[in-house]
């Protein structure tokens, strides 16, 4: 009996709570490190999905997909939670290392991160999602349930985004 028909015969979640574990821990967290760019928080963060899981499921079969906005949830209100504060502290270090950076590389480097979201906030939401779970690895079958679409929408819609997307970072970063 293959997994998806394991997990598919159980009516309650916390039945098959292992199952779904291992068939979608590595997927998630690689959609969250991604968003997040850091492994450790991408760990974290996916443990607390998957607490959520497990202490209030879903009402509905698509458990792929409410991890997975669950976990963006989670990812972009750690990253808002990290813009806010590092905004009250000064940059001195990059990373873990003893180096020093200058104000003039820190400035630049914050800039690039700050109009790469700038621009994929302003995206609509089904042009974000679809992009970012493309380039977390997601296939198009995937992105397709997630965004409530067809499978062989899904092309279209991630050229259209990436066409948006670099149209606005070609200008600048410049949000209409």
């Amino acid at each position: 009996m293959s997994m998806e028909s394991q997990i598919n015969g159980f009516k309650n979640v916390s039945d098959n709570f292992r199952l779904i574990y291992e068939k979608y821990y590595n997927v998630i967290l690689r959609h969250t490190a991604y968003i997040t760019g850091s492994i450790q928080t991408a760990e974290d963060l996916t443990q607390e999905a998957f607490i959520k899981l497990y202490n209030a499921p879903p009402q509905h079969s698509n458990i792929v997909a409410w991890l997975s906005m669950v976990a963006n949830n989670l990812a972009y209100n750690h990253i808002r939670n990290e813009n806010s504060r590092k905004s009250k502290e000064p940059v001195i270090y990059e990373g873990e290392s003893d180096k020093v950076i200058s104000i003039e590389d820190a400035a630049i480097m914050n800039y690039d991160i700050r109009q790469t979201k700038k621009i994929l906030d302003s995206l609509p939401e089904r042009d974000r999602v679809c992009l970012l779970m493309k380039f977390s690895g997601y296939k198009y079958d995937e992105i397709a349930e997630v965004i409530k679409v067809e499978k062989s929408s899904v092309g279209t819609i991630l050229a259209r985004a990436q066409a948006k997307f670099k149209e606005k970072y070609v200008k600048g970063g410049t949000v209409i």
